[in-house]
């Protein structure tokens, strides 16, 4: 298959152009490691779920060559559990947790790269891995559906929960396609949906971090009046307009990353307007080289604290991702975009999944 050229890359009318995504699909593969990973930023740790978001990047804004080393590299780390470590710096592992979200997500990089190249020799190489990190997966789901952090830490977190949720369908679509059906997942993924919309409370709180705010809606398992009424409550409390959202409530920090996430779970909702506004006001992040800064603080009159400056110090490559993706899905409305851009609105997965054989001991899980 050709390589894209500029022309054909995402781009969105009057934000992005073709050319500024691929340098920034460049600035990412620059920071990839000899051996395909793709690290924060520079010198800094890997994990795989930013690690296949900056493949499902580079893949659309046409370093094809550097997504297919980073694909390559993932198998590599999974272990016979079929889990993936927490943390690796320099291709060793730093923290070997098998952490279920990154270990799930690899589904959903596959996923894209199908809807993208159309691979089939591809889906196949890699299908054994993703199988087998699903399996894992829903081998540390709890009684009343939500899916422990690690095999060690036994509480839930709802933006993972909510991330692998979108994977497990992913993961069913993959199994689908390949003729392998993996019901259980099916039944697994009905008891997640059931405990992120019906049963918040029993999650660890992270209510602080915007993620947790928007991500059952980006995931999936939040959709319609119910979805809309999740965003409107605490739009106010995250949303800084011309700047993006906060990271964290209690902060005056604005982060590029959560700005185009929420970007496109508004997409998802049909909500483009305000998507492309925030895609559009983040851009004060960006170098004119196609890198973004994590985020910025901004003034808030304090003099305790430093104030209109950029913060961390540093270029990652999980905030250029996360803008190359939300281009490509932004830009099927208002510009171009690839066979890939409907991978967050989740139009191509598997559907939604039942709520069947429920055990949260809720009046929903009582009804025969």
């Amino acid at each position: 298959m050709p390589e894209p050229t500029p022309a054909l890359l995402p781009h969105v009318d009057g934000v992005l152009t073709g050319a500024q995504v691929a340098a920034t699909a460049a600035a990412i593969a620059a920071m990839q490691e000899p051996c395909g990973a793709v690290p924060w930023t520079t010198g800094e740790h890997v994990d795989i779920w930013n690690h296949v978001e900056a493949a499902m990047a580079m893949l659309v804004g046409g370093e094809v060559e550097a997504a297919e080393r980073a694909y390559a590299w993932v198998p590599t780390m999974q272990r016979a559990d079929g889990s993936f470590p927490m943390k690796i710096v320099d291709d060793t592992v730093e923290d070997d947790r098998g952490e279920t979200n990154m270990s799930a997500y690899p589904a959903v990089g596959l996923w894209h790269h199908w809807l993208v190249r159309r691979d089939l020799d591809h889906l196949r190489r890699y299908w054994p891995s993703v199988r087998a990190a699903l399996d894992f997966v829903v081998s540390l789901q709890t009684g009343w559906g939500g899916i422990s952090w690690t095999p060690v830490d036994d509480f839930c977190l709802l933006t993972g929960n909510a991330s692998i949720y979108h994977s497990l369908r992913a993961g069913v679509a993959l199994a689908d396609l390949l003729d392998d059906p993996q019901p259980e997942w099916e039944l697994a993924g009905g008891r997640l949906g059931h405990a992120i919309r019906r049963h918040e409370d029993r999650f660890a709180d992270k209510s602080t971090y915007s993620m947790d705010w928007y991500y059952p809606v980006l995931g999936g398992a939040l959709r319609g009046d119910a979805a809309h009424a999740r965003l409107a409550r605490r739009w106010d409390d995250f949303v800084v307009p011309g700047l993006g959202i906060h990271c964290v409530d209690t902060n005056p920090w604005v982060t590029g990353a959560e700005t185009c996430e929420l970007a496109m779970a508004l997409d998802a909702l049909g909500d483009h307007e305000r998507a492309r506004a925030l895609l559009a006001d983040m851009q004060h992040l960006r170098e004119d080289d196609g890198r973004y800064w994590t985020g910025w603080v901004y003034d808030t009159g304090r003099t305790d604290e430093p104030s209109d400056v950029y913060w961390p110090h540093e270029h990652t490559t999980y905030t250029a991702a996360a803008v190359v993706l939300a281009v490509d899905a932004l830009g099927e409305t208002y510009g171009h975009s690839t066979p890939g851009s409907g991978i967050m609105r989740g139009t191509s997965l598997a559907p939604h999944f039942q709520e069947l054989a429920l055990e949260c001991g809720c009046e929903s899980a009582l009804i025969p």
